[in-house]
């Protein structure tokens, strides 16, 4: 079974993990993670980093 994109009705693989925390209710070391396939990467990326939560993007296996 493979984990599917995070992004709002995609059913994509995943291929990227997006790690973020939101500094207003979790402490800096915790990191939840949001899935990406390749298409929804930036996106996502983009919608994080907006809001200051993303902290790091790794490749997901």
């Amino acid at each position: 079974m493979t984990d599917p994109c995070s992004a709002k009705g995609c059913q994509e693989t995943a291929t990227w993990a997006l790690l973020w925390n939101n500094p207003k209710l979790h402490i800096p070391d915790r990191r939840k993670t949001w899935l990406a396939c390749e298409e929804h990467r930036a996106s996502l990326s983009d919608f994080l980093g907006a809001r200051g939560f993303l902290k790091d993007v790794e490749p997901h296996s």
